[in-house]
């Protein structure tokens, strides 16, 4: 793992193993995807090891790897065919050599875990999908939810500030 995705609050233990992960879904990535969706990815893993017990310490990383990118993909509608990049479950399977029906088991176990909301969960959902993504634009203000988009500009700066909402500038991964 490079220096710049360090595994800052990812346990010494588990961190050489974080590495193996990342390895293997940044080579993909850069082979079939962009680079978008291999930081979705290194944030997912960096997530799990975060757990406490951290589910990735056992089992194969290759496994890992394939869940993780299947997980993402689920929530960018990667396997649909008018979006790009597209890939089939298919050909993600044979990409990272282990059995469509593993990764998409092992991807299940990832969501439940992080209690991601499939398609379009805000934390990790794609810079061009985050913009249109309605839940990544809701706020509570005074007890009621509201689109941040009709506030103020200096509300939403403020909000923006606090994560509450993306900004988009920072959220699009060169």
């Amino acid at each position: 793992m490079s220096p710049d995705q360090s595994g800052i609050g990812v346990p010494i233990g588990l961190r050489a193993r974080v590495g193996e992960i990342v390895d293997l879904t940044d080579h993909l990535c850069s082979s079939r995807l962009d680079g978008e969706y291999a930081a979705l990815c290194r944030r997912l893993v960096v997530k799990l090891a975060r757990k406490r017990p951290s589910p990735i310490g056992s089992g194969q990383a290759r496994v890992w790897a394939g869940g993780v990118i299947y997980a993402v993909g689920q929530n960018n509608f990667l396997f649909d065919p008018s979006e790009t990049p597209h890939v089939t479950a298919d050909q993600l399977s044979e990409l990272i050599a282990v059995p469509k029906n593993t990764i998409a088991a092992k991807a299940k176990h990832i969501r439940d875990a992080v209690r991601m909301d499939v398609p379009m969960d805000p934390e990790f959902c794609r810079g061009e999908l985050l913009a249109d993504n309605p839940r990544a634009w809701l706020v509570e203000v005074d007890g009621v939810i509201i689109d941040a988009r009709m506030l103020p500009l200096e509300l939403q700066t403020q909000a923006r500030q606090l994560g509450l909402i993306p900004d988009l500038l920072i959220s699009r991964v060169t």
